[in-house]
C-alpha cells in the first residue's frame, strides 16, 4: 500500500511537470481559433446564451489571463456553459497555443 501512495504522489508530480512545460505555438493555433473568431473576433459583439452578454475582445491579453480563464471555465470555476464547453474540448498544448496566438493579437 505504501509503494501505491508513492507511486500516485511521483505519478502526480509527473503530471504537473508535464503540464508547466507547455510552450504555446501561435502558429500551431491557427486551426484552433476557428471556435473562437466568431465570437471574439467582432467588435462589440454580444452573446445571447444563456443571457445577453458582451462578449470580451481577446486580442492583445496576456498569454497568462488567457490561459488561466480557459483552464477555470474547463475545470467550471467559470460558469459561462458555451465557454466551459469549448474549453472542456482543449489540451493543455491547446490552450498555451490559443494564448499566445492571442497574445500577440492586437
Amino acid at each position: 500500500m505504501k509503494n501505491l501512495f508513492a507511486f500516485l504522489a511521483l505519478a502526480g508530480i509527473a503530471h504537473f511537470a508535464a503540464a508547466a512545460d507547455v510552450v504555446g505555438n501561435p502558429k500551431a493555433a491557427d486551426n484552433k481559433v476557428a471556435m473562437c473568431i466568431g465570437c471574439h473576433g467582432i467588435p462589440g459583439y454580444k452573446a445571447a446564451f444563456p443571457e445577453v452578454y458582451q462578449v470580451p475582445m481577446i486580442g492583445g491579453q496576456s498569454a497568462k489571463y488567457i490561459e488561466s480563464a480557459l483552464n477555470a471555465y474547463k475545470k467550471g470555476d467559470r460558469k459561462h456553459p458555451s465557454m466551459r464547453g469549448i474549453a472542456a474540448s482543449l489540451s493543455d498544448q491547446d490552450i498555451a497555443d490559443v494564448a499566445a496566438y492571442y497574445s500577440q493579437q492586437k
